[in-house]
């Protein structure tokens, strides 16, 4: 086999095992929590960590339209997730920011999620996960 078709063989694995992934992640959002979808769980976190974002920072981080941001939004609000304030800078705009429920339920699935990926490396050795690590902070950068 000649390096060209091996290489192409291994991109058909990464994407193959990548879209693996994903599906499993989306199963997993919802065994964490049942009303709330994987986009509403990555809304949510995100919220967190910028500390509060308007929606259309979700959109260009998410890739998303305006519409699903909103919708996504609109069940974390409902739920008593996230409120919006209104921001101080632009007054037509607001900025999403988590509630204390939402920084409750946030704080429980990352816990959960850190068990499951624990597990999921107990049989790695220490350089195994820092490599799959690397490779996928490098590949989400874009290098």
């Amino acid at each position: 086999m000649n390096a060209r078709h091996t290489r192409a063989a291994a991109v058909d694995a990464i994407q193959r095992e990548l879209t693996a992934f994903a599906r499993r992640a989306r199963g997993r959002a919802a065994e964490l929590h049942p009303e709330l979808s994987l986009v509403a769980y990555s809304i949510l976190d995100l919220v967190l960590e910028r500390g509060g974002c308007q929606a259309t920072d979700l959109a260009e981080q998410f890739l998303l339209d305006k519409s699903t941001v909103s919708r996504q939004v609109g069940a974390l609000e409902k739920l008593g997730y996230l409120e919006r304030e209104v921001d101080p800078g632009n007054r037509r705009n607001h900025i999403l920011h988590a509630t204390a429920a939402g920084r409750v339920v946030a704080k429980e699935a990352e816990r959960r999620r850190r068990e499951a990926f624990t597990a999921r490396f107990a049989d790695w050795t220490d350089a195994d996960v820092e490599a799959m690590a690397s490779y996928l902070i490098r590949y989400n950068r874009g290098d």
